[in-house]
């Protein structure tokens, strides 16, 4: 078992190392989306009729 892990460290560093990334920005959005905060500036102009168009105005009420 020892071996497997020396044999193995740099896998499994960069496999902490990406998990980790990844549940830092899915806590950083779960924050902003109970902050109220969104990635939608709320102009239905810019919008390019995106299949959100529309909500994104009630969300920023």
């Amino acid at each position: 078992m020892f071996a497997w892990l020396i044999a193995n460290w740099i896998d499994i560093v960069l496999i902490a190392v990406i998990a980790s990334v990844t549940a830092l920005l899915i806590r950083g959005m779960v924050r902003d989306r109970k902050a109220g905060r969104s990635a939608c500036g709320g102009s239905c102009a810019d919008c390019g009729a995106c299949s959100a168009c529309g909500k994104c105005r009630e969300m920023n009420r």
